[in-house]
């Protein structure tokens, strides 16, 4: 199809008052959009960040530590709130909007529409898959550095329903971003509410008993201070050479792996080794099996996962230390305790004396735990705990099921030029 040429379609799903009105036109982004490089500013406006989480916001409202020159700062490019972006990363999470009037680098593209439209309508849609696809299209190589210029963004073809149907579909997906919002405000509260209840369960520095303890063990022994290799083998894994990985198979796991799987988060393995060289590792040197425990020795350090039964996967040695229990302590209090501000200040200060940051096997030998004086007392306090986790749980899996809905929504909310025809 040509430039400036126009087409329509209908949307999968659609409000009913807005279904007589047939298909929906579409037109190329240079038609809605135009480029904007106004740099008439006095340096005293906020400093945009342009960030796939957040669009486009002031520096100082979220953790980015960069210094720019009053010199610098001349030459930066005057945002206007509904103002959009494009950035350097565009083509992997789409174009970025401004909730903000301020200004941002010249490296970025400002697009400012060419008469009125619901902007909300297009925030939602240029985060859809099917206009993050269409901005790769022509982008064959582009790698980080590069950006999608304006005649590429031009060429691209833009649903454009009427202002009021557009209004309609951004408050209806506007709506359910705010219930996203609140049920992940939820978790955090939740995953907050878990780290007080750690705190008042494991002693404070300079003490030997919790602030909180159970009323059945109220009075009896205090803890006890107990390095890790009382109670655990650590080593780590045999070396897998990179000649032997695959793209199929058993799962082989590094730190980023571990860091998702510690989180519950979903993800696929990136490396494989085969089936056969799996079964002659377990067989010789031992695999992952329930009850142990994984942390990341180098990148982010100090993250534990508990190997569940269903598990099955190998991992790289030194990156990942293995933690095989001998006995004398509840495996999950354990895992607990390793989440501890103790044992993680402990990690803290082992590896800043280090010129690399690595955790490793002698440093996790020298660690030590707290130990309450009998496992019955360990169990309760896992018990109390997990049962939080499953509260954390429960929300993650609703935040993620009203994201997936959003998703589908999206899905059939927009018209997709790909269907014209059929």
């Amino acid at each position: 199809m040509n430039k400036g040429e126009k087409t329509a379609f209908v949307p999968r799903l659609r409000f009913p008052e807005f279904a007589i009105n047939c298909a929906v036109n579409f037109e190329t982004g240079d038609a809605i959009f135009e480029p904007i490089s106004n740099k008439n500013h006095n340096s005293d406006l906020p400093v945009l960040a342009i960030t796939q989480e957040h669009g486009a916001i002031p520096r100082d409202h979220i953790d980015y530590n960069v210094s720019v020159t009053d010199k610098s700062l001349e030459s930066y490019k005057v945002v206007e709130k509904g103002d959009f972006i494009i950035s350097l990363r565009s083509f992997q999470g789409g174009i970025e909007y401004s909730l903000y009037h301020g200004i941002c680098s010249p490296a970025y593209i400002v697009l400012r529409k060419r008469f009125p439209i619901i902007e909300q309508y297009y925030k939602h849609y240029f985060k859809t898959g099917k206009f993050i696809q269409d901005l790769n299209k022509d982008l064959e190589g582009i790698r980080d550095g590069k950006m999608v210029s304006y005649s590429q963004f031009s060429s691209i073809l833009l649903p454009k329903p009427e202002n009021k149907e557009q209004q309609k579909i951004a408050d209806c997906l506007s709506s359910l971003d705010d219930l996203i919002v609140e049920e992940n405000k939820k978790l955090e509260t939740l995953k907050a509410h878990k780290r007080g209840l750690m705190q008042k369960l494991f002693p404070a520095e300079g003490e030997t008993v919790p602030e909180w303890r159970l009323p059945e063990f109220r009075g009896s022994n205090v803890w006890e201070e107990k390095r890790m290799d009382m109670f655990f083998s650590i080593g780590s894994s045999k070396r897998v050479l990179q000649e032997n990985w695959t793209n199929k198979g058993v799962p082989f796991y590094r730190t980023r792996e571990l860091v998702s799987l510690s989180k519950g988060e979903p993800f696929s393995s990136e490396i494989f080794i085969s089936e056969e060289l799996y079964n002659v590792l377990s067989e010789t040197y031992g695999s992952p099996s329930e009850g142990d425990f994984l942390v990341s020795g180098v990148g982010t350090l100090g993250v534990c996962y508990q190997v569940k039964a269903e598990d099955k996967f190998y991992f790289k040695d030194g990156n990942v230390l293995w933690f095989k229990l001998k006995g004398g302590l509840h495996s999950t209090y354990f895992n607990y305790c390793f989440q501890s501000d103790h044992i993680q200040n402990q990690i803290d200060e082992q590896t800043s004396k280090s010129t690399v940051g690595t955790y490793t096997i002698q440093n996790a030998k020298r660690t030590k735990l707290w130990c309450p004086p009998t496992i019955s007392e360990q169990k309760k306090i896992a018990d109390c705990l997990s049962s939080i986790d499953d509260l954390i749980s429960a929300q993650v899996e609703k935040v993620e099921a009203l994201k997936a809905h959003k998703k589908g929504l999206m899905q059939g909310l927009f018209p997709s030029i790909e269907e014209v025809g059929e």
